[in-house]
């Protein structure tokens, strides 16, 4: 006996999250970079009461995806809840959620743009304009492929009404912007009210004196970090699994990526841009441009919710010649600094690179 309209029946080469794509009459953005996010053309979106787009890029390898949602001046997102995760990340604009479970407390925060929360699983949650002459665009990332393809009934994802009480049971200052740190990088918080000004710490293992910080939120399964490293510097190559939507906050430079003996591709971005690098595919970031370049990342792999299939981040760390995944400076293709000395040439400006090439 089958229930047509609650999962998705019937053969094809389609995913259900895929089909469920489809369904929901968006534009999707593919490929692998995408150059501005507050450029994005968006369409009517009937389950938002509002309008948006779906960004389903090559480097998600089909476990977590990102949407933009835009808000109109004075306006507001229908209540939701559903079965998968999502971190929020303010493009533009400034105003207020709530969230709610069944029955509940609702607790409202204020953001503004380059803010960045999670509402919790499952939670009702309503997100609203608090500009009434300036629309607002929220990015979101989400673990929605993961969950509709492994459940493929759509009832289940969005009126299931099971309460996670243990990630959210309307406690107070649960979105103060408040937190702790665990083993002295690690901050684990519901709300962070702006990634742009988040005092970082030292995260030189990467390379070139960068800082970093990672982030736990809403006891979730996926998690976040923010990366900054120095005018006329570059990161060590690095590689891992998929899913990081790397946002550039600011800065001007470009990446290279890469697997095995094939061709670098380079990439380069500005603030507002965002790529997702994509299975086990080094990756390398580069600074050409005036100011600290800093990013956001929004991935897999949170420290405190361990899961199968996630490369421990010891292993991460740890150089390719001693089993890791990470390139030191002296094991790095000679191109690379030739590259990244000629494209500070054209700017008139000069390497900060020889201390970190001489460090052992």
């Amino acid at each position: 006996m089958t229930d047509a309209g609650v999962g998705h029946q019937g053969l094809g080469n389609l995913t259900s999250y895929s089909k469920w794509v489809e369904e929901e009459g968006l534009p999707v953005v593919r490929g692998f970079f995408i150059a501005d996010l507050n450029q994005i053309e968006l369409a009517p979106w009937k389950r938002k009461g509002s309008s948006g787009a779906f960004i389903n890029l090559e480097g998600a390898g089909g476990t977590n995806y990102a949407y933009v949602v835009e808000i109109p001046p004075g306006g507001n997102l229908k209540p939701e809840k559903y079965l998968f995760e999502e971190m929020v990340f303010v493009l533009s604009g400034r105003g207020a959620t709530a969230i709610w479970n069944e029955g509940g407390t609702k607790q409202t925060f204020e953001w503004q743009t380059g803010s960045l929360f999670a509402p919790p699983l499952n939670c009702w949650r309503q997100h609203f304009n608090g500009q009434g002459d300036q629309p607002v665009r929220l990015l979101a990332v989400t673990s929605a492929p993961t969950v509709i393809d492994l459940f493929h009934n759509m009832d289940f994802v969005f009126k299931n009404p099971f309460v996670f009480s243990d990630r959210f049971s309307s406690e107070e200052g649960y979105f103060s912007g408040e937190g702790k740190v665990h083993r002295a990088r690690i901050w684990e918080s519901n709300f962070i009210p702006d990634v742009a000004g988040f005092k970082l710490l030292d995260k030189s293992w990467r390379g070139a004196g960068g800082k970093g910080i990672m982030f736990e939120l809403s006891n979730n399964t996926m998690a976040a970090h923010i990366s900054e490293f120095p005018v006329g510097t570059y990161k060590n190559g690095h590689r891992h699994g998929p899913g990081a939507h790397v946002i550039i906050i600011s800065g001007e430079g470009y990446s290279l990526v890469w697997k095995g003996d094939e061709p670098k591709e380079r990439v380069d971005w500005r603030a507002g841009s965002m790529f997702v690098p994509k299975d086990m595919q080094f990756h390398q970031h580069f600074n050409v441009g005036s100011e600290p370049a800093r990013y956001l990342a929004l991935r897999w792999g949170s420290e405190k919710y361990l899961m199968g299939g996630i490369i421990p981040r010891a292993d991460r760390e740890k150089s390719t010649a001693e089993g890791g995944h990470q390139i030191a400076y002296a094991d790095e293709d000679p191109m690379i600094r030739r590259m990244f000395e000629a494209e500070l040439a054209k700017r008139g400006a000069e390497s900060k690179m020889a201390p970190f090439f001489e460090k052992k």
